[in-house]
């Protein structure tokens, strides 16, 4: 719901409120008012035929409008509502009648006076209607005044937002939101206009470090593998010597396979791939099994393959690949001598399937993708692949599922592509 449909609401509901008690109040008061007048005059009626028996001895014959009735049978005295029967029109109305006792030649009567009460029935409908008019015109009005209001006086924060949505950090730009008369909005623009410069800012920056970090430590890297491989490769070096230097060597090239899944996952995460091209995952699942096809018959897997011509996604040549490799990697490299490698791809998901260690109860799927997180604690692998098949999916909307089938102990990762 939005803000403005919100308070709408709000001052809907208290204007008809107020307004619903104000014209119960008048309503109600109008027809005290006029019970009151209706009874005034009785009264005064009252008063005219007893000085007028008191000085002719008789009652006058009709001196003013209403109904008169005479009874010599007592009757309940005081005001009350009665219907007495319209000969004209032979409907019962509601009228007014004050009842009193008078003494006429020598022997008590009881006079009832009535008043037509149809004039204010007439009045209460026509008050009726006119206050659900009012209120009706009065609701109608503020709605119309506040999507007038939304419009004019909101349009500066529906243009400051329509440029956040568009804004993005990897074009190194500052804000530019538009000047407002209204002191809010205007200080919303300064604040955010500041906090796109630190971001600017802080985005150059960590971009820079992780160039920086990348460069100046691949070359050591690269140097210190080349150093021990020629070590390796000394006629005579000494026999203790030669499992330390091994060791080192696993070292160094585990340091640089954890240096370059690191370098890769802050790329990803600080959106530095922007690129986008047109990729072909049948052919480059292709590709990619003909490169692993050594290590899937050291292996002894079975390998079912479908890959229809399912078109292209955009995606970054690099992360395409980053995304395939380390998928085809943890699926081969957690597989089970005559396991079962099985690739599939439609036009809306990619499903990895893998035969594997059984999955213990207490095993969290969602654990596989931190970093670092390792099935085997002795694994050379830095632990890395599944975190960036993770980063990767966030960073184009797609979403990775694991399952998994106790039956057969088969192992499913699923990237589902967006629509």
């Amino acid at each position: 719901m939005k803000l403005l449909t919100a308070t709408n609401r709000y001052h809907v509901l208290l204007a008809a409120l107020l307004f619903t008690i104000g014209s119960g109040l008048l309503y109600f008061g109008v027809l005290w008012a006029l019970q009151g007048e209706a009874e005034e005059r009785l009264f005064q009626q009252r008063d005219y035929l007893r000085r007028e028996v008191q000085r002719t001895g008789r009652l006058p014959g009709t001196p003013f409008e209403g109904r008169m009735q005479l009874s010599t049978t007592p009757q309940p005295e005081g005001l009350r509502d009665v219907l007495l029967l319209e000969p004209l029109e032979n409907e019962l109305e509601p009228y007014r009648q004050l009842t009193f006792r008078l003494q006429l030649a020598g022997r008590p009567q009881w006079v009832s006076l009535s008043k037509s009460l149809l004039e204010t029935e007439d009045v209460r409908l026509l008050i009726m209607w006119l206050l659900l008019g009012v209120l009706g015109a009065l609701l109608g009005c503020m709605v119309l005044l506040n999507r007038w209001l939304a419009r004019r006086l909101w349009a500066p924060f529906e243009r400051t937002l329509q440029q956040l949505r568009t804004y993005d950090v990897r074009q190194h730009q500052v804000l530019q939101l538009p000047g407002t008369r209204i002191e809010e909005f205007a200080q919303l623009n300064l604040t955010l206009t500041r906090l796109s410069e630190r971001v600017a800012a802080d985005y150059a920056s960590l971009k820079e470090f992780t160039e920086n970090a990348a460069h100046e430590t691949r070359t050591p890297l690269a140097i210190m593998q080349a150093k021990l491989e020629q070590l390796l490769q000394l006629p005579d070096l000494p026999a203790p010597a030669g499992p330390l230097v091994a060791d080192l060597y696993a070292a160094v090239q585990r340091l640089a396979r954890l240096h370059q899944g690191l370098t890769l996952l802050s790329k990803i995460e600080n959106q530095q791939f922007a690129q986008a091209v047109p990729v072909s995952l049948a052919a480059l699942l292709r590709e990619k099994l003909d490169q692993l096809e050594g290590f899937i018959e050291d292996k002894q897997l079975r390998l079912e393959v479908s890959l229809p011509a399912t078109g292209t996604l955009p995606l970054h040549p690099a992360l395409a690949d980053s995304l395939v490799s380390n998928l085809l990697h943890n699926a081969i490299r957690h597989n089970q001598p005559g396991g079962l490698l099985r690739v599939m791809l439609t036009g809306t998901e990619l499903a990895i399937t893998n035969t594997g260690p059984p999955l213990a109860p207490t095993q969290n799927p969602a654990q596989f993708f931190e970093r670092f997180r390792k099935q085997n604690a002795t694994s050379d692998s830095p632990g890395l692949g599944l975190s960036i098949v993770q980063g990767i999916a966030v960073f184009y909307g797609f979403e990775v599922r694991y399952e998994y089938a106790a039956e057969q102990a088969l192992h499913t990762l699923r990237v589902v592509f967006k629509h």
